[in-house]
């Protein structure tokens, strides 16, 4: 079925040949308001919407099989820069980018090497590290949880970070880690990610990063339910479980979003501590879970990142050194 009817008619008026085309979005499975990555992306062109007062185009992707079609469709009514939330669009993104060689398109937490693509990733290694780090001092039985969304390279990279942490802040903790699935439907599944949670529960964990899109809110739940603590992802979740929440590991997509409506720049961008373009949360939220001295720790551990005394694996460019 065509996609044609699901756009609304934009408020800027496009032609080719027009001075200025209006930008637009396509947000990835989960939804704009997935409450993670996606609705951390829509902040970001909302901001930039508030600010400038000028109209955006959208779509949001319900299946794997629409993402060519919608790039396309925005390609062909003249809106530049198209930005893509998420790497499952790198493919279908390249092929579309060739395809309409002067029009501006944008990939966030992907690599699509063309001239008129602009690719955002990010060091999830160096801010899983650091919520590991903050994780191992909190837990009291030394058994910490993951719980990933699809099982991809990407989540491992967030995994292997966060193990890296925990060791290095109680060399004798364990990790206890699963994905949820290996399809899409992984990022979109609450109640497998609280079953998992469970399990791990029962296991003698007692925080748990969840790196898993929408399906991150069962897992929250579920450690609400039991007592135990909860670490989010992408975008400061603190406030979905006040006081379970022990922080949450933000991706700064709003504002790579944001950066690149203000001013395309085509090639590669990668921005870790150093850029801040991830970070541990802290707020209202989880005031009462962590204090001075643990607040104090990981700025140290920051600061060593950041300098290069510490090096965080890579498990994306580095698979072997963190499968041990």
């Amino acid at each position: 079925m065509s996609l044609l009817p699901r756009f609304a008619v934009a408020a800027v008026a496009l032609s080719i040949g027009t001075a200025f085309a209006a930008p637009a979005v396509i947000f990835d499975m989960g939804g704009k308001f997935d409450k993670s990555f996606n609705e951390a992306a829509y902040r970001g062109v909302e901001k930039w919407k508030a600010e400038t007062g000028q109209a955006y185009q959208e779509f949001e992707i319900s299946n794997d099989t629409q993402r060519v079609q919608a790039l396309r469709r925005m390609a062909e009514k003249g809106y530049s820069p198209v930005i893509s939330i998420g790497f499952a669009q790198a493919s279908a993104l390249e092929q579309v980018a060739k395809q309409f060689p002067k029009t501006q398109f944008a990939i966030i937490d992907g690599v699509v090497n063309l001239p008129n693509v602009s690719s955002i990733v990010f060091k999830e290694h160096e801010g899983s590290y650091l919520v590991g780090v903050l994780a191992a001092l909190k837990s009291k039985s030394g058994k910490l949880g993951f719980v990933g969304g699809m099982d991809i390279p990407l989540i491992r990279k967030f995994q292997c970070g966060y193990e890296q942490g925990v060791k290095a802040a109680n060399p004798k903790a364990e990790v206890l880690a699963n994905m949820t699935g290996t399809t899409s439907t992984a990022w979109n599944d609450p109640t497998r990610g609280a079953e998992l949670t469970k399990a791990q529960f029962a296991k003698g964990v007692d925080v748990v990063f969840a790196a898993a899109g929408g399906t991150g809110t069962g897992v929250y739940q579920a450690a609400k339910d039991a007592g135990k603590l909860a670490i989010g992802v992408d975008s400061n979740q603190n406030h979905l479980q006040p006081g379970t929440m022990l922080t949450s590991m933000v991706k700064r997509v709003d504002v790579a979003v944001y950066n690149v409506l203000k001013g395309f720049k085509p090639g590669l961008q990668s921005l870790g501590l150093k850029e801040d373009g991830v970070m541990a949360a802290f707020d209202e939220h989880n005031a009462k879970l962590v204090d001075a001295a643990m607040k104090a720790k990981l700025e140290a551990v920051k600061a060593d990142i950041v300098s290069g005394k510490v090096k965080v694996v890579d498990a994306m460019a580095e698979p072997a050194a963190c499968k041990k």
